[in-house]
């Protein structure tokens, strides 16, 4: 691309698209911005834009402006079937994503983090261990600062972990991270993606431009994720909990790196196997840095999580309420569910996905989950997948606030409520992170 020639249309102004452009705007490029909301947010963000130089395109504009331009930088909330790319592609434009279009200037090695779930916790440990090591670590990506917004503050000795999403691997076609981990593979935006075979292959995207010189670190046990190995051209590293792999495995209770010893599978304070595979996927990115055994098993030992993922907010009345807003799939809300000690009601629901949640329900039937209320635009979805499963605890109401005062009535002391939704939080929320906030919110302020 020619910066100073060029034309570019950002389409959606969320985080993502707001760095996009004031990306290209510092660099001196003619900027269109188009966004079909009217939120104060949105408002707020073209009168910033259009201040620095961005030319705020209206609905009646769109087409004149997609003729104009010569390359279109999706958000990764506007998919690649969009009518707008769609349009722009027949017409010869190029399509790009932030991503993308970020990792072109980005002179730091990037450490990128996929999978359905796990990526959040697994970025958080990397950089934690990093930054408790000396390092120049940058936490960006899916995870809430878009890697546009962190250029600057790059220098020479930095490294970039970056959580990706299958949205952010859509558009890519030369992102070549220096390690790229693949944490696992369930059922998940099938919506968008319409089926598992475009979703695995979509997420095998953050691998096709690595070469020799990068590695790829894979979950051994999970079957889809190990096959992607097979074209591949990086060097492979495996993490497992039930094999001895080259790379991360779990012997004993021991955790070890190729064949030396780490530290012991307690240490890790995280509950559940799926935080210890977590755990192994960060030791081996943070082995390839050049880091060793003895600094790692420390820091991993110091790291207690993440917000919105399996939290614990507080005991009331003799109830502890966890917020695990971060679980978007029926796959995270297994974990959550399986991480629990006590007696648990389980709140369910949010945007449909168009998800089957069978499974999920017969985990459910035997779990340590007494109650289950559904919530949410999903929830009459989420009663078929009960019904067809002889499950028959549950209680329904549309209301977020009304599903928590139900699960707070029908708790008993001793018991805990955990709020692990198993959708996303687009019927309501901008994000997860708001509809957790709102969870944490309500819940800090019971009272007696």
């Amino acid at each position: 691309m020619f910066l100073k020639k060029d034309k570019f249309l950002i389409v959606g102004i969320s985080k993502s698209g707001i760095g996009a452009a004031e990306l290209l705007l510092s660099k001196g490029a003619k900027c269109y911005i188009y966004d079909d909301g009217s939120t104060p947010s949105v408002i707020k963000a073209q009168k910033d834009l259009a201040e620095k130089g961005a030319v705020v395109v209206s609905k009646d504009e769109l087409g004149d402006a997609i003729d104009t331009v010569d390359v279109v930088v999706l958000s990764p909330g506007v998919a690649i079937d969009h009518e707008i790319p769609v349009k722009a592609k027949r017409n010869g434009k190029r399509i790009i994503g932030e991503l993308e279009l970020a990792s072109m200037f980005c002179k730091a090695p990037i450490v990128a983090v996929t999978g359905t779930n796990g990526k959040t916790t697994t970025c958080s440990m990397i950089d934690c261990i990093l930054k408790s090591c000396g390092m120049e670590s940058v936490l960006c990506g899916n995870i809430g600062t878009p890697l546009s917004s962190v250029l600057n503050e790059l220098t020479d000795n930095s490294i970039v972990v970056a959580e990706v999403s299958s949205f952010q691997l859509e558009t890519v076609s030369r992102f070549t991270p220096h390690i790229a981990i693949v944490t696992n593979i369930t059922p998940d935006h099938l919506s968008r993606h319409y089926n598992m075979e475009n979703y695995i292959f979509i997420k095998s995207r953050i691998m096709q431009c690595q070469r020799e010189s990068e590695y790829a670190v894979l979950n051994y046990d999970d079957p889809t994720v190990r096959k992607m190995s097979e074209k591949c051209k990086a060097k492979i590293v495996y993490f497992s909990t039930k094999s001895e792999v080259d790379g991360a495995y779990v012997s004993n209770g021991k955790i070890f790196y190729k064949g030396k010893y780490v530290m012991d599978t307690s240490a890790v304070q995280l509950s559940g196997e799926h935080n210890l595979e977590n755990a192994l996927s960060a030791i081996c990115a943070c082995e390839i840095l050049g880091l060793g055994e003895e600094e790692i098993s420390q820091h991993i030992s110091e790291f207690k999580g993440v917000k919105h993922r399996i939290q614990f907010i507080k005991e009331f009345d003799g109830v502890d309420y966890y917020n695990d807003s971060k679980a978007t799939n029926a796959d995270a809300t297994v974990k959550a569910i399986d991480a629990m000690k006590k007696p648990t009601v389980l709140i369910l629901g949010g945007k449909d996905k168009g998800l089957n949640y069978e499974g999920l329900f017969e985990k459910i039937k035997k779990s340590c989950v007494r109650h289950v209320v559904l919530t949410g635009e999903s929830r009459y979805r989420l009663m078929e997948s009960a019904s067809d499963c002889e499950y028959y605890s549950v209680s329904m109401t549309e209301d977020f606030e009304t599903a928590i005062d139900l699960a707070k009535m029908i708790a008993n002391k001793g018991d805990a409520v955990l709020f692990s939704p198993a959708c996303s939080s687009f019927d309501r929320f901008s994000d997860f992170e708001e509809r957790g906030d709102n969870f944490i919110s309500i819940v800090e302020n019971f009272n007696g």
